[in-house]
């Protein structure tokens, strides 16, 4: 019996029990939590559910979430290719500072993010007066939300980028080079392709955390209603208000969307599973030997 055999011949009662805690665990902090959000948004009936969503508080709500969402996407993958070219394809002095300065909204909470850019852009901020003469509105308006927003989700499609460029090196981009090829029509010929997929990983994360985001734009927002209320903001004004229905509705509306971005998820990993899986086959010896 070769060693990878043996290392996974556990006993049969091991391995139930094992995939039994498992699936327990998921049961109870995963699948009870959103069947008793739908539970609860679905207490008074389904004209109560609708009548709920279809308040325009929560529709401004909602398309404000989207919209937040949608428009700071296009930064993220602009700013994140952009760092993880530059990390993975170059050597230059900052790099390690680069790096984490990509992994700082990790690391700091977003309640403090958002105390930051009320500090810089508020009243009594450090450019709050220069706004104030040029009647410009940041904080407690949608530029603000729109900003701590970006700075919470940018490291994502980095983060998922850099890895996979630098695992893939620098050959093919500096054969199309060699070609001929110019720096755009290598990265679209070249480049692109080969991170199509992690990009759309990245996108995806980033676009999840961009609509679930609560304290950075609890911060900035002012909790106007109807203006600068997103989705998040808005279940928790409602559930202080005791209306069950419509904070738990609007809720669902939420786990909805993070139901989307799980499927999404578990789809681009699967195709790049596949694309890795049939790579490795075509390099195998086996092949190699058959074309030869």
């Amino acid at each position: 019996m070769s060693a990878q055999r043996m290392a996974n011949a556990e006993p049969r009662w091991l391995r139930w029990t094992l995939i039994g805690i498992g699936l327990t665990f998921l049961f109870f902090f995963l699948a009870l939590p959103l069947l008793a959000v739908f539970f609860e948004a679905l207490s008074g009936g389904w004209s109560a559910y609708f009548s709920a969503l279809n308040d325009p508080e929560t529709l401004s709500a909602i398309w404000l979430t989207i919209f937040i969402a949608v428009f700071v996407l296009p930064f993220n993958v602009i700013v994140g290719v952009a760092a993880a070219w530059a990390i993975a394809k170059f050597d230059f002095r900052g790099k390690s500072l680069l790096v984490t300065l990509i992994d700082l909204p990790f690391a700091i909470s977003p309640v403090v993010v958002g105390l930051v850019f009320l500090l810089i852009f508020g009243a009594q901020g450090l450019f709050g007066q220069w706004l104030s003469e040029h009647g410009i509105k940041v904080v407690f308006a949608l530029p603000g939300m729109v900003l701590v927003t970006l700075f919470i989700t940018f490291p994502f499609v980095a983060r998922e980028l850099i890895p996979l460029m630098q695992a893939q090196g620098k050959d093919e981009e500096e054969a199309a080079i060699s070609l001929g090829a110019t720096g755009w029509l290598m990265f679209i010929r070249v480049t692109l392709p080969n991170i199509k997929w992690g990009l759309l990983y990245g996108v995806i994360l980033a676009n999840a955390r961009a609509m679930g985001e609560f304290g950075a734009v609890s911060v900035v927002s002012g909790h106007i209603r109807g203006e600068t209320n997103t989705l998040p903001l808005h279940v928790e004004i409602l559930y202080n208000e005791y209306n069950a229905v419509g904070s738990f509705a609007s809720a669902s509306v939420l786990a909805l969307l993070a139901l989307v971005t799980l499927v999404a998820k578990t789809l681009v990993e699967w195709q790049m599973r596949k694309e890795t899986e049939m790579l490795d086959t075509a390099l195998s010896p086996e092949a190699v030997r058959g074309q030869k």
